[in-house]
């Protein structure tokens, strides 16, 4: 039979501080135990009063925030959080509210080059032990109304789920000219470097 674990109590299973589908499979391919308890805070609150403008140091933040928030509600436990923002120069964007918004969103960016800034941090009793910011420099595609019509009608639902209103690993891809980046970090988790820490703190099988 299988090995079971308490997952309450067995400090080698870390918690996953996000209900993001694309973190948890990227761990869940990575054969990294874990279990589930997104983090309960109020993101834009805590934004507003760093007083931060810089979508990375944004993303920073708030990864260590979930991080640091959880792990008080797991003793003992490796906490793992993580914070995706996305920028055009000084511009931060978030998930469009819906298909209107999403079309506005593809035409401010098309033709340009933002950037998505995905943040891991690592807390164990409320203490960061380890944090990473990766940048992925995405060119998309000039689109005209027809283009960006067609894409949403064929991405459907799934573009207020994601800011920008795309995902790369799915029909999103087809926006862009040239990607310069992690592909994790466009996925939101920066893995390699993760893996190391964990790796580190024998929380790997490899």
């Amino acid at each position: 039979m299988p090995e079971q674990h308490d997952t309450d109590t067995d400090p080698t299973i870390v918690v996953l501080a996000s209900q993001s589908a694309a973190r948890q499979r990227l761990l869940r391919n990575a054969h990294v135990d874990f279990e589930i308890l997104p983090a309960n805070i109020d993101e834009r609150d805590i934004q507003a009063a760093s007083g931060l403008k810089d979508a990375l140091k944004i993303a920073g933040l708030l990864a260590r925030e979930k991080a640091g928030h959880v792990s008080k509600l797991r003793p003992g436990r490796f906490v793992i959080g993580a914070d995706q923002t996305m920028a055009l120069g000084n511009r931060i964007f978030s998930k469009p509210v819906d298909r209107a918004a999403a079309a506005q969103q593809l035409r401010d960016l098309a033709g340009n080059t933002h950037q998505l800034h995905s943040a891991v941090a690592v807390a164990k009793d409320g203490d960061i032990l380890f944090a990473h910011t990766g940048t992925a420099h995405m060119t998309m595609r000039d689109l005209g109304k027809d283009a960006v019509a067609r894409y949403l009608d064929l991405a459907g639902e799934s573009v207020t789920k994601s800011v920008g209103g795309y995902r790369l690993e799915d029909i999103g891809v087809h926006l862009f000219e040239r990607i310069e980046g992690d592909y994790f970090t466009i996925l939101g988790l920066p893995l390699l470097p993760l893996l190391g820490y964990l790796r580190g703190a024998k929380l790997t099988a490899i």
